[in-house]
């Protein structure tokens, strides 16, 4: 696998990037990732993924969203829209390459907001050929309300009324810890080692105004519309990303879909527990559904009947494995 650092530019601001291509020659097949919730783009937890989806003939490229890692940008503001524009804007920039067929892209998210980023690129973007969400958020506002018991929720949604009167009678908010302020991190989170080659390079100082993206966060609406082919992994009984959401985008989507649930085992502890049963399902869900068109075929529902029956040819390209 060969590791290259790129970069391009999303809404001007530059975005730095990882690519990751197998060690022959393109065109490849691509795949984008944005990272999960407070993640970077070179997690380790990333590697091994990366490393199959290579060995199956793709390219993946894995970018630090907008204000994080080594990307421009307000440093540590949160910002789901954001977000989405650094995805949309990486798939153009595949389509920019040399090296890659660019009508053969997919989109692979894992982690919190990784996995709902990647329902939600799917539905905006109908250059994404596959999505898989893995342990997504579906709904932001329901997400920040579970991690809370009622009063506590109740006393959120009013430092949140009071914060917006201080944007708008003094000029800026407050400043908030966003692992321990807008979300609160499980017992297994605060104990788990899994993120810490980038734990301390993640902003602990993030506007609390952040929150207000996360409560309009719905990758639910747009999983209700999808009709890209979509693959969702869950985890029962998770306490991190509610199982419920990872089901509830299953059922919503509307194309080809797959949902894989895994059992006896906890948000984080299963990267690891069933990394070797789920990779294997990514990469054939990938490499079945993301492939160049080499004919577009169009029909009327009754061409008995005199209707006209199209078929489009458009240029084939060789599918590199």
């Amino acid at each position: 696998m060969q590791t290259t650092s790129v970069s391009y530019f999303s809404e001007g601001q530059r975005i730095s990037a990882v690519w990751r291509t197998p060690d022959h020659a393109g065109p490849y097949r691509a795949l984008v990732q944005g990272p999960g919730w407070l993640g970077l783009k070179d997690a380790k937890l990333y590697v091994r993924y990366h490393e199959a989806l290579v060995q199956a003939g793709f390219a993946v490229l894995v970018i630090d969203y907008r204000g994080f890692g080594d990307s421009e940008g307000d440093r540590g503001y949160l910002s789901p829209a954001w977000q989405l524009e650094d995805l949309v804007n990486a798939v153009t920039y595949l389509t920019t390459r040399e090296d890659v067929i660019a009508d053969a892209i997919g989109v692979f998210g894992t982690g919190g907001t990784g996995g709902g980023n990647a329902v939600l690129l799917a539905d905006a973007d109908p250059r994404i050929k596959a999505a898989v969400s893995q342990v997504p958020v579906a709904d932001g506002e329901d997400w920040l309300h579970r991690m809370r018991s009622e009063y506590e929720w109740l006393d959120f949604q009013k430092s949140l009324a009071e914060d917006r009167r201080l944007r708008v009678t003094e000029g800026k908010g407050r400043i908030v810890h966003p692992r321990e302020e807008i979300m609160i991190p499980t017992a297994e989170r605060r104990a788990t080692k899994i993120k810490a080659d980038v734990d301390d390079r993640i902003p602990t100082a993030v506007p609390l105004a952040c929150a207000e993206g996360i409560l309009a966060y719905r990758p639910i609406d747009a999983a209700s519309r999808l009709t890209t082919p979509l693959l969702v992994i869950g985890v029962e009984g998770d306490a991190t990303t509610p199982t419920d959401h990872a089901e509830a985008l299953y059922e919503a989507a509307r194309g080809p879909k797959q949902l894989i649930m895994q059992r006896h085992t906890t948000h984080y502890a299963a990267y690891d527990a069933y990394w070797e049963q789920t990779t294997p399902v990514i990469v054939e869900w990938f490499d079945r559904y993301v492939r160049p068109a080499h004919l577009i075929h169009r029909s009327s529902p009754s061409p008995a009947i005199g209707e006209s029956i199209t078929t489009e040819s458009v240029s084939k390209e060789e599918v590199a494995r």
